[in-house]
């Protein structure tokens, strides 16, 4: 959670994670409007090295997406949930349908080819009823339960669309293709400031009427147009709508590499998942 205090050895290895007091998480988050998460679980994983879809992956002992559905449960922002798997998934099916059993309002839909296919598809099983989206990556499965709620608050203020976000730590470059390329294959075009920077996270929250028109909207792109929209709240600038940003968290790391699950490792083996 945003203050929250890493503290390592010489070496780098992690020794203890520290957090500021922060208020309890009511069971359910104030009612003004019905809210929805959608986590999207429909990541093939390819740079873990494990095989597996992304969100099967164990942390822990215990899939990451298993991991993702607690923490969102946890924050009580959610009247429903509906979780985006990868088309012909059995595995991550089966784990949504404990939840189901268990009571949670909970549904299981195949995704699509792309990341923003596979978000329609979520918004799509959403279904009446709903006045608010929050669409979650099972990779930031430690992600507070504070950032979920912070996210929802500030829709409820008035928001159609908020991102949690986290300062940029290291020192950004642009660059190009190098003119002499026999030295570097690039070289630096300018260094922006880095004090307006800021890392984006998840959950990213909207109004879903106003999502789900930003995606059909998109739905016929193709090529570079399509690939360059890289999370949903892009969607939501392109069609002019101002985006809010709120604090994120550190702990809401996205779990992409070996040395990202490592540090995932480290935080829940130092009782992360047990902070208060």
């Amino acid at each position: 959670m945003a203050g929250s205090t890493i503290r390592t050895d010489a070496g780098g290895t992690l020794l203890h994670v520290s957090h500021p007091p922060h208020p309890p998480v009511p069971a359910r988050a104030e009612r003004s409007g019905r809210a929805a998460v959608v986590i999207v679980a429909a990541g093939s994983g390819t740079r873990l090295g494990y095989g597996l879809p992304k969100a099967l992956v164990p942390l822990a002992g215990r899939p990451l997406l298993a991991h993702a559905i607690d923490g969102a449960l946890g924050s009580g922002v959610a009247d429903r949930m509906v979780v985006v798997v990868p088309p012909g998934d059995t595995e991550l099916t089966a784990l949504c349908a404990g939840y189901a059993t268990d009571g949670a309002h909970l549904t299981c839909v195949p995704g699509g080819a792309t990341r923003n296919e596979s978000v329609r598809a979520g918004l799509r099983a959403l279904g009446p009823g709903t006045d608010y989206v929050l669409v979650h990556d099972a990779a930031r499965c430690l992600t507070p339960a504070e950032v979920f709620t912070g996210v929802l608050r500030a829709l409820r203020a008035g928001a159609s669309a908020v991102i949690p976000a986290v300062p940029v730590v290291d020192t950004i470059k642009s660059v190009a293709p190098a003119a002499a390329p026999g030295i570097a294959p690039e070289s630096v075009t300018g260094t922006p400031e880095r004090a307006a920077l800021r890392a984006v996270q998840t959950p990213q929250g909207f109004r879903l009427g106003e999502l789900l028109r930003a995606h059909e909207s998109a739905a016929s792109w193709t090529g570079e147009r399509a690939a360059a929209v890289t999370d949903d709240a892009m969607l939501m600038e392109l069609a002019g709508t101002e985006v809010f940003v709120v604090p994120g968290a550190v702990e809401a790391l996205k779990i992409t590499t070996p040395m990202d699950l490592l540090l995932a490792e480290a935080l829940v083996a130092n009782g992360y998942e047990e902070q208060p």
